[in-house]
């Protein structure tokens, strides 16, 4: 009998991404990506505003064509398997006086495509739906959200609503995560706390899980590697081998240098952006 590994080396990567590019109004917007992610590992995609990092994850969704090159997801063409892939588009804010219940939101994650929203009494009205009401519990109960998923979702904080949304995207049991810029907007003690959150579900459940992200910090620690686009390029591989400063000093085109300091931190300075520290599980 084959073992589990063994299975797993078998079957084809969760995405394949081979020298893609995209261009934008005639422009570059990046070239030269070549990514392939195996089941349960954590990738992000890091760089600069307006390099194309939700434009990447567009193009995994099929909704952004490439200029060259190609993309498999699941092994399939881009688009053909969207309903194996949860998805978590930037972050939007709610009307603090919108009284939808944060477990609504979370069961849109299964019905929302029939229904636009849940149907009042769905769940008593059919064994489908006691199967729905058992999940969305399920999914609530795996993000940690049990003690307030029947509050009004504005009422919520932003760390709240964001457990919840990722809940949604968790919802259907997708074999890949894109979550674009999930921690954006939340204060640091909830960025590390959902960032450890998506980290467990992509260890323990073996989700793949592909995050934009634009401050590397609070997720270094959990990632097997990272996509830094930057400048109309790109470069992809493990953090210890892409964030260090010959990498990165070649693909901004401004000198780089990456510090490491006494505590394992990494320290970038030089970016056209604030300088950001950086601490890496996967170095030594």
């Amino acid at each position: 009998m084959t073992s589990p590994d063994g299975d797993h080396r078998q079957r084809p990567p969760v995405l394949r991404i081979s020298d893609a590019a995209v261009q934008v109004g005639g422009r570059l917007l990046w070239g030269g990506v070549d990514l392939t992610v195996a089941a349960g590992e954590f990738v992000a995609v890091l760089g600069p505003n307006g390099a194309g990092k939700s434009t990447l994850v567009k193009a995994v969704l099929g909704v952004q064509p490439l200029s060259s090159g190609s993309v498999s997801v699941l092994g399939e063409p881009p688009g053909t398997a969207n309903e194996r892939i949860g998805y978590l588009p930037q972050r939007r804010s709610f009307d603090p006086e919108l009284r939808v219940r944060g477990r609504d939101v979370v069961q849109l994650g299964l019905d929302g495509g029939r229904w636009g929203v849940p149907l009042p009494g769905w769940s008593r009205l059919s064994r489908s739906g006691r199967e729905t009401a058992a999940r969305v519990d399920e999914v609530i109960e795996l993000v940690g959200a049990t003690a307030y998923a029947d509050r009004p979702i504005g009422r919520l904080s932003g760390g709240e609503q964001q457990r919840l949304l990722i809940a949604q995207a968790l919802a259907a049991r997708p074999d890949l995560l894109l979550l674009d810029e999930p921690l954006d907007s939340l204060d640091l003690p909830n960025q590390a706390a959902v960032a450890g959150l998506i980290a467990d579900i992509c260890r323990r459940d073996r989700v793949t899980v592909l995050m934009v992200a634009h401050d590397v910090n609070p997720i270094l620690g959990y990632l097997d590697r990272v996509v830094y686009v930057a400048g109309g390029r790109a470069v992809c591989g493990r953090p210890v081998e892409v964030i260090t400063s010959e990498t990165l000093t070649r693909l901004y085109g401004t000198p780089i240098e990456v510090l490491t300091t006494s505590d394992g931190q990494l320290v970038v300075v030089g970016q056209p952006e604030a300088p950001a520290h950086h601490s890496d599980r996967h170095a030594g």
